[in-house]
């Protein structure tokens, strides 16, 4: 299996609710740079978190990828997320390469918990930072990391 985790691009640091923030116009390019690291891949599917920002950052990487697979918005990608509740609904589906657009601290905790078995070894993600998990299956400490790219 192959798992890309895309931390969104950039965000307003204010909104009415963290929920509803917005990508920067940075945000927007950092959200391109991150999407030609995945050109060419044959990633399956795209689940992203509902919050605005995650959307937007997932809205940008399909349409720069031309990318017509299926996509799911998924509550469970949130930045307070629990990563036991995450690594429980992964393993729910048949995709081969995978792709989440979500949030810190839940992506880099999810990372740190499928590479190394436990949650003290967070992976550090930026905004727009992109990894690549690869293992025959979704289990703690079973997985290396491939690819580990921050934006420029």
């Amino acid at each position: 299996m192959k798992l890309w985790l895309l931390r969104h691009g950039e965000a307003e640091s204010a909104a009415r609710t963290d929920a509803e923030r917005n990508l920067t116009a940075y945000g927007r390019q950092q959200v391109r740079e991150a999407a030609a690291q995945l050109q060419g891949r044959p990633l399956q599917a795209v689940l992203v978190s509902p919050f605005v920002r995650a959307q937007q950052t997932a809205d940008l990487l399909c349409e720069v990828l031309a990318f017509s697979g299926a996509r799911e918005t998924v509550a469970w990608l949130t930045p307070e997320s629990d990563v036991r509740q995450a690594m429980r609904k992964l393993d729910g589906y048949p995709f081969k390469e995978l792709l989440l657009v979500t949030h810190q601290p839940l992506v880099g905790a999810l990372a740190g918990l499928l590479i190394h078995g436990h949650r003290q070894q967070p992976l550090a993600m930026n905004t727009a930072s992109l990894a690549l998990l690869e293992g025959d299956a979704l289990v703690a400490g079973l997985m290396a990391l491939s690819v580990h790219q921050h934006p420029a």
